[in-house]
């Protein structure tokens, strides 16, 4: 938190916004306290957060799935967490998933463990949250359930998960073809070059330098030309890259 960004949570929290109101409530230091400039009239983390939770307990009382994730959010209390998930909240029911995969609940038999997880993966991915689509795949292709995997792996990259346009245009040029699509060399190429329009934080331009190459080996010069147009075309009808951050820690 610092002063700028304090300036648009503030504005955002003021027009209602809980997530704001939380972000606010979790800074750890009031910035003013330390220029001994403090406005009497602003309000300290505490208010921000008894705000947040006077506004949604009521609506999460009345069964908005959000509110409720939000509830839980303030209390850390699973019970919220689940009532949410069962109502319908996608980022709610993948949290579900990630719990149950740290060993939350219980379960008389293993295997139940793994249905539920991929039961809340499943029902996550269907509402398009695509955190939950990846983590879905994994266990799909753990299950050997490849026409599965080939789906909601199209489905991610969609969305515009980096990972997954990444990995979706990988296995259509078959580098590797590890589940089956048919060879696209053109659109496989194009996907994986959008990745050159994040920042190259991490491992994505090491990445790049390999993997480019690698498939326009098997490219002609006309492939790469229509590959390029086809990029323009997906960047116009679909999501831009994203990481999809959280609006709220965990």
């Amino acid at each position: 938190m610092n002063a700028e960004a304090r300036k648009w949570y503030e504005a955002s929290a003021n027009q209602g916004n809980l997530y704001a109101m939380i972000q606010l409530g979790r800074s750890e230091k009031n910035l003013c306290q330390f220029s001994n400039d403090c406005d009497p009239t602003l309000k300290r983390p505490i208010d921000w957060l008894n705000l947040a939770q006077n506004l949604a307990k009521p609506k999460a009382e009345q069964g908005d799935a959000e509110a409720m994730f939000i509830m839980y959010q303030l209390t850390i209390d699973q019970d919220w967490l689940e009532k949410s998930a069962n109502a319908g909240h996608a980022i709610a029911q993948y949290w579900m998933a990630v719990g149950e995969q740290e060993g939350n609940g219980k379960f008389l038999l293993p295997w139940k463990r793994s249905e539920s997880i991929a039961m809340w993966l499943k029902a996550s991915s269907e509402r398009g949250y695509p955190k939950a689509m990846m983590a879905y795949v994994a266990v799909l292709y753990k299950e050997g359930d490849m026409e599965g995997v080939r789906h909601w792996l199209e489905e991610a990259a969609k969305t515009g998960e980096q990972n997954a346009v990444s990995t979706y245009g990988a296995y259509l040029t078959h580098t590797p073809d590890k589940v089956g699509y048919p060879l696209d060399l053109v659109k496989g190429y194009a996907l994986v070059s959008l990745l050159k329009e994040l920042d190259g934080g991490g491992s994505v331009r090491d990445y790049l330098e390999v993997k480019l190459p690698e498939i326009e080996a098997k490219m002609t010069p006309e492939q790469i030309s229509q590959a390029n147009e086809f990029a323009k075309k997906w960047k116009l009808t679909h999501p831009p890259l994203s990481f999809f951050p959280e609006k709220l820690s965990h």
